[in-house]
């Protein structure tokens, strides 16, 4: 595949493995009024598949709620035809997935070695942990903290000068498979760290007094899979007993209120919570660390897309954790230097209360934990190009989060406990 685009170049870029199978899906969102409206889209979700994007799951779709989900080429009149006969408002985000899957790629690095600006393959990212260790010998090292389903091993970075009784921030990406972007800024994050150490002063500073532990990709094996064979995969790749479907959704695999809201118990859903919590062995893997680490972790950052939103616990219940007061001024504050770059605005607050309650998620777990400082990030955008953000838009999204994550760390560095 890989060496077949080198010879094609760009030209190469609808050559790209699932494209054609969008071909004229579409992604509509819709504003729905009251509860008959609700019933209209829970009615179209069991007689046709839905691929709900925003929120992620039929059953958390309320009245005021803005909704986008994707739908299959032949059921797109019919969709249609059911939202205006119920004057449902609506308007179509992407008119056809094929063209705004290819649109992905615009990025005018023509390089086809590893590139921050790019969205990068799972081999390539592999490749790019062991390099980036070799080159910073003092400042980053690499091991592994299990394998995946498949048999991947999970590479983790850890960042930092060597120095004793240090505290630690840990940060994973790449959680749900098709949210591309979240990979990306993990690795943007290690690249501005060996970058600019010594030259800035905040990150040298971090550097000096704090480790920061980086799993650029927790779900491995979806990743690949959205590569390889469908771009719009999200959950892990392992396979349910007693069912043809496939994976488990990792962000409701914690022991965290587990499977008890806005989570499924079905395996064919995408929120699917597991057969117990830590069922997956990426989940297990990255749990075990963090227990065994808890004395030194003492911040917990998790990316995802999309919906630019900057969360904390709690997704399982929507009672205010004891640390509220703290973890919503720290969340406001880092907003505002997100903003200061590109005017990006970033909502804030519980994840229940802010979004929808969801359970099982790594967030509210690392919390329940310990780890007062515990957020989720949501990257851009706000639904226009949604899974799909084109490449074009890596460097500013990244650039933007980065300073917030500063941010939340130099807090952190400043209030250790």
């Amino acid at each position: 595949m890989w060496a077949f685009l080198v010879l094609l170049g760009a030209a190469a870029v609808s050559a790209y493995p699932n494209n054609l199978a969008f071909d004229g899906h579409m992604v509509f969102r819709v504003i729905l009024q009251n509860e008959g409206q609700v019933e209209i889209i829970n009615s179209l979700a069991s007689k046709m598949q839905v691929d709900f994007w925003q929120p992620d799951y039929v059953t958390l779709v309320k009245p005021k709620m803005q909704v986008d989900f994707r739908v299959e080429a032949d059921k797109v009149f019919e969709v249609e035809h059911l939202l205006k006969e119920n004057k449902v408002e609506y308007r179509v985000l992407i008119n056809n997935l094929k063209t705004a899957l290819d649109a992905q790629f615009d990025s005018k690095a023509r390089s086809t070695s590893h590139s921050y600006e790019k969205y990068n393959t799972w081999e390539k990212i592999a490749a790019w942990t062991e390099d980036i260790t070799a080159q910073n010998p003092d400042l980053v090292s690499r091991s592994v903290i299990g394998e995946t389903y498949e048999g991947r091993p999970m590479y983790l970075l850890k960042l930092g000068k060597s120095g004793t009784n240090k505290k630690a921030i840990f940060m994973d990406c790449g959680f749900h498979a098709r949210e591309w972007i979240s990979p990306a800024f993990c690795q943007w994050f290690v690249k501005e760290a060996v970058e600019t150490y010594g030259k800035d002063n905040v990150m040298t500073r971090l550097l000096n007094n704090l480790d920061f532990y980086v799993l650029p990709v927790l779900n491995i094996d979806g990743y690949v899979y959205t590569w390889t064979n469908d771009r719009m995969w999200r959950k892990t790749r392992s396979k349910n007993s007693g069912s043809f479907c496939i994976g488990t959704d990792p962000n409701r695999n914690f022991d965290a209120g587990w499977c008890s809201i806005g989570a499924s118990r079905r395996p064919c859903d995408s929120t699917y919570c597991g057969s117990a919590p830590e069922s997956e062995k990426e989940t297990k893997a990255l749990a075990d660390f963090i227990r065994e680490h808890l004395s030194t972790i003492k911040a917990y950052l998790t990316i995802h897309s999309y919906s630019q939103l900057l969360l904390f616990p709690y997704s399982y219940t929507y009672k205010y954790p004891e640390s509220y007061e703290e973890l919503n001024s720290i969340a406001s504050a880092a907003a505002k230097q997100l903003a200061t770059l590109y005017n990006t605005e970033y909502t804030y607050g519980p994840g229940a209360t802010t979004i929808y309650p969801a359970a099982g998620g790594s967030d509210d777990w690392a919390y329940d934990q310990g780890i007062k400082y515990s957020f989720t990030f949501e990257l851009r955008d706000t639904g226009y190009y949604g899974f799909l953000l084109p490449e074009s838009q890596i460097k500013p999204t990244c650039e933007e989060t980065l300073l917030a994550v500063k941010y939340i760390a130099n807090y952190v560095l400043d209030h250790l406990y």
